[in-house]
């Protein structure tokens, strides 16, 4: 695209030069949970590189990783590749990758009213295959959606698509915390979950009918990165964010918060002869709502000032979006109001 067109895209988008795309960690640059080691798909919805989530539940197997392999300008992809093939879908059989809006950061659209806005979706796919490739805007209650199609036209080659959908002046599309828009793209979808291309329609859909079923053929590789969603009938030049404001965008959904060795969390001794040491901990960016959280088994707690390691359990609480309590059971007692720390890594996970 020349500079000229790059200015009257920006300029008949209708966007804001700046926070126009509403997806997120759309250069797949966060990985927050498997850095760039594969991980197999399951047949629940797992969120593998930060904010996009996949589902295989079909016969075959694939599996999603972080991948050097990019276009100009990105460092990063997300790589599907198939395992076991499955060239032959059930009805209700279903593969495919996606990412969840918040209701909160699509609000301005006005879906579900008579002034719904327009979208442009564009992404750069690259695949072993090619042909009619298919995927699909849905509401969070999934009885709304929109298919839609792109051809992939050679094999192992970069290529930009852009799709444009007018916006939806019917269904339920939360203004809230909770999941609103979910955009998928599929990699195999069985006939319930693919529809006619190009309308909306009351039912939940993944794919479009007679897309390409990536999950059909061993070993085939499916790329994409570059994922912009914006307000607008065209498609503007990928929004690269600073490594910094993305990370915090993905922490408000899923955070690891590390111990940093051995003095990390402090916890106050509240009794004297119980075994009971407590204390809160901020995390370093909100939460979208109270997280589900998991300690890391493998840590230790160290008491003071007689710095004593000892092993036994620990629990959470979510207190609130903007911070944790951890509650530790020391094996033996200590006097009233000694200090203890733990040196145990907290995943907090608030994925929509």
């Amino acid at each position: 695209m020349s500079k000229a067109a790059e200015l009257a895209a920006l300029i008949g988008s209708q966007s804001a030069l700046s926070n126009r795309n509403l997806i997120i960690n759309g250069a797949m640059n966060i990985s927050q949970r498997n850095g760039a080691s594969s991980s197999t798909l399951t047949s629940s919805q797992v969120y593998y590189l930060d904010r996009f989530f996949a589902v295989e539940d079909t016969d075959g197997t694939m599996t999603i990783q972080q991948s050097s392999t990019s276009p100009t300008d990105f460092q990063y992809s997300a790589l599907l590749t198939t395992g076991t093939a499955d060239t032959s879908l059930a009805a209700t059989q279903i593969c495919y990758v996606g990412q969840k809006l918040e209701g909160l950061n699509v609000a301005h659209l006005n879906w579900g009213t008579a002034n719904a806005k327009t979208l442009t979706l564009s992404f750069y796919v690259r695949s072993s295959l090619t042909g009619t490739f298919g995927g699909a805007f849905a509401n969070a209650a999934f009885n709304r959606s929109y298919p839609f199609t792109y051809s992939i036209s050679s094999a192992d080659t970069w290529e930009y698509k852009t799709i444009t959908v007018a916006g939806d002046t019917t269904g339920t599309w939360p203004t809230d915390n909770t999941s609103s828009i979910q955009v998928f793209w599929g990699l195999g979808v069985g006939s319930t979950y693919s529809g006619t291309a190009g309308a909306w329609v009351g039912s939940g859909n993944i794919s479009a009918t007679g897309a390409t079923n990536v999950i059909g053929t061993a070993s085939a590789t499916f790329h994409i990165t570059g994922v912009q969603l914006e307000v607008g009938e065209q498609a503007t030049p990928f929004e690269h964010r600073s490594y910094g404001d993305e990370l915090a965008a993905c922490q408000r959904y899923y955070q690891i918060i590390p111990s940093a060795g051995s003095y990390a969390f402090p916890l106050v001794r509240h009794q004297s002869g119980t075994n009971l040491n407590s204390g809160s901990v901020y995390y370093p960016v909100t939460m979208r709502a109270n997280a589900t959280l998991t300690l890391d088994s493998s840590g230790s707690w160290i008491h003071k000032p007689n710095i004593r390691n000892d092993s036994g359990s620990a629990s959470l609480v979510s207190s609130s979006p903007s911070l944790f309590t951890l509650l530790a059971t020391p094996s033996t007692n200590d006097t009233a109001n000694y200090l203890a720390y733990s040196n145990n890594n907290v995943e907090a996970d608030a994925e929509l």
